[in-house]
Formats: structure tokens, sequence, C-alpha cells
């Protein structure tokens, strides 16, 4: 047992999930039956992202130090298990435990305080060919059966796209969005059979010991691997995109090196990375938003741009 510890919820993180209270009151119960079932000792303080708590520990048997991640079962996390499994720690941390009950996972530990991006605020290139390098092994291993498919998915994107673009109140945003639709729909036929992180950004990549930088947080998707290079084009825009003064140049740099590391077909790649502008378009108007982020605005642009030449 562990008499001494009792998980505080923190307030930032009840209040992200208000609309499941109970789920959060339930929490620290959670915890401490899953540290006695696995015989885990806590190791440090709890942290927290959108989605999951996540505790430091150390396994009573070996003192191997891992992390207990819990967080609420959704449909969007029903991949991570098979996706983890399917990776076996290639190029990504390594699933030690799951519990089918909570969804609850027992993770190989990293180095929380090294992100990926504290090596892009040096050298934004040697960032971008680690993400590459990553992508190019994860995406090289084949999608287990069941997982969902870029293909239902970028399919139902361009159906919905026609309604959802006149709550666009600029008429060149609108025209970006049905670019971007169009440029997803000459794909749809071919979306591929990869398994796919979907959300490859520098935040997600930490520094190990089994490695030197491996991902963490995937969303699994069977697709083309082209679908997967936007979160790595997208990241760290306001620390390095934007202050390095030419973003074209700075998107289509990052661009080529992750084509060239997973020897992709430059055209799809953009048309794909297209259809992830599109995706995160339809998200924010559902949310109610009628206008697109500038940052979204200045990559499409970029890479629109790059196919015209």
């Amino acid at each position: 047992m562990n008499p001494s510890f009792r998980l505080h919820v923190p307030e930032a993180f009840r209040a992200a999930h208000h609309r499941h209270a109970a789920w959060v009151d339930g929490l620290p119960g959670v915890i401490e039956r899953l540290l006695e079932r696995w015989s885990l000792r806590p190791d440090g303080e709890p942290g927290h992202g959108m989605a999951g708590i996540v505790l430091p520990v150390r396994r009573r048997a070996d003192g191997l130090p891992a992390v207990l991640k819990v967080q609420r079962k959704t449909e969007d996390g029903a991949g991570v298990v098979p996706g983890l499994r399917a990776w076996d720690g290639h190029g990504i941390v390594r699933l030690l435990a799951h519990d089918t009950d909570t969804d609850a996972l027992l993770l190989e530990r990293l180095d929380a305080a090294r992100p990926l991006s504290t090596l892009a605020a040096e050298d934004d290139t040697a960032a971008t060919a680690v993400v590459g390098a990553l992508l190019a092994r994860l995406t090289a291993v084949p999608a287990p059966d069941g997982m969902r498919r870029l293909g239902d998915i970028a399919a139902a994107m361009v159906a919905q796209t026609p309604d959802a673009v006149r709550s666009l109140a600029d008429p060149d945003e609108r025209r970006l969005v049905r670019i971007s639709a169009d440029a997803v729909a000459e794909l749809t036929g071919e979306a591929g059979d990869r398994l796919l992180h979907w959300d490859l950004h520098y935040a997600n990549v930490l520094a190990g010991a089994r490695e030197p930088w491996l991902a963490i947080d995937p969303e699994p998707l069977a697709g083309d691997p082209g679908f997967d290079l936007w979160p790595a084009l997208d990241s760290a825009w306001e620390t390095v995109v934007a202050p390095a003064g030419d973003v074209r140049r700075t998107v289509l740099r990052r661009f080529d090196q992750l084509t060239e590391a997973l020897d992709l077909d430059r055209r799809r790649a953009a048309g794909w990375t297209l259809g992830r502008v599109l995706q995160n378009a339809l998200w924010d108007i559902e949310d109610g938003e009628a206008a697109l982020a500038p940052a979204q605005v200045a990559l499409a642009e970029a890479l629109l741009a790059d196919r015209m030449r």
C-alpha cells in the first residue's frame, strides 16, 4: 500500500474537465488502486496535460523508473495501446502495462524536462531531422487491424467543407479551405495503410536513456505518412518560425527535410498536409471560430506556392 500518498488533482485540470467531475473526483482512488496492483511507489510530483494525469513512479520489485498515465476513456484513445504494441518501443516510448478497465498506462520514463523544443531553440534544422528520423521509423510499421483509417476521416472532412466554410468571414480564407478540401479529395482513394502518430510535434518528443529522442502521446491512425508532417511544420511557431523572419522559407526547409527523410512524393505530402489545415479549420469552425489561425494560413500559403512552382 501507499498510505502516505493521496493524489491532489490540480485545479487547472479539474476546471478543464468540469463536464466530467465524477471521473475527476475518482482519480485519487483509481491511482491508489493502480499503484497497489502494479506494485509501484510514487517517485515525484504528478503532472498533467489537457487529457490526463501523469505520475512518476518506480516499480518496487526492481526500482525501474516509469510513469503512470491516467486519462478518460475516449474513442480517440482507442488506438493507443495497439499502436504502442505494434511499435514496440522502436522510436517511441515503451508500454510496460495497460489497465483495460481505466485505460491507464504504465510507460517507460523519459526526461520531461528535455523536449525536442530545447534543441529547436538552438538548431531547428537538427530538431527537424530528429522528427524526420522518428517519423520514418514509425510510419514504416503497417497499421494493425481495427485502427481508424485516414480514408474515412478524409472523406468526412471533404463532405463537411461546403457547409462549414460559410462560417468563415474572410473570402480568402474560405477559398483556402476549399482548395485544401480539393487537394484532399484527390487523395482519398489512396489514403495509405501505415501506422501514423498523428501528433508528432516538438513537445511530443522527449530525451531518453534508451535512445537519444523518443516520441510520446501518439493518436494512432492508419494512413499515408504525408498526413503526419503538419505537427512538425507547425512546431514552435511563435518561438522559432515567426522570429526567423522568412516564414515561407522555414516552412519549406522543414517540409523538404521531412519529405526527404520519409522518401515521400512532395505533391502528395503537400496535399495531405493541406488536409491537416482543413482538419484544423473544421475543428475551429465547430468551436465557433469565424477565422483561421494566422499560422495555419501562412503554412498553407507556403505549401500552395510551392505546389504551383
